[in-house]
């Protein structure tokens, strides 16, 4: 009998909650606009967007991230999760579950640096 993996167990990385910006525009659309999310949890692996739109399971987006002081994460993510319709009180909130893509080494240190000095620990592999 194999044991079912659970989605945390599924993760490299152990994420932080942390609540930050985000710039996001979908990859490769003609449209130049782009919409403005919050970070519900953030790891070196991805993030939990918090958002009533929503976009598909595999659509890939371009993130911009300001950590502060002037430094801007720039990756890119693939939504692997969508969580649909309103919370209960202590319960997953509607938004999307994003893996970078691609992130360079300076911006994956700079997203650990930022959540070290929040105090959120270092994500580490799962």
């Amino acid at each position: 009998m194999r044991k079912q993996v659970g989605r945390r167990e599924m993760r490299r990385f152990d994420r932080s909650p942390t609540e930050l910006p985000v710039t996001v525009r979908s990859a490769g659309s003609k449209v130049e606009g782009a919409i403005h999310l919050d970070t519900a949890d953030l790891s070196e692996g991805g993030a939990f967007l918090r958002s009533e739109l929503l976009f598909e399971v595999g659509e890939t987006l371009d993130l911009e991230i300001p950590l502060g002081e002037g430094q801007v994460v720039k990756a890119a993510g693939k939504v692997v999760r969508v969580a649909r319709g309103k919370a209960p009180a202590g319960k997953q909130q509607p938004g999307m579950g994003i893996e970078f893509t691609r992130l360079s080494a300076q911006d994956r240190r700079a997203i650990v640096a930022a959540l070290l000095k929040q105090g959120g620990g270092k994500p580490t592999p799962a």
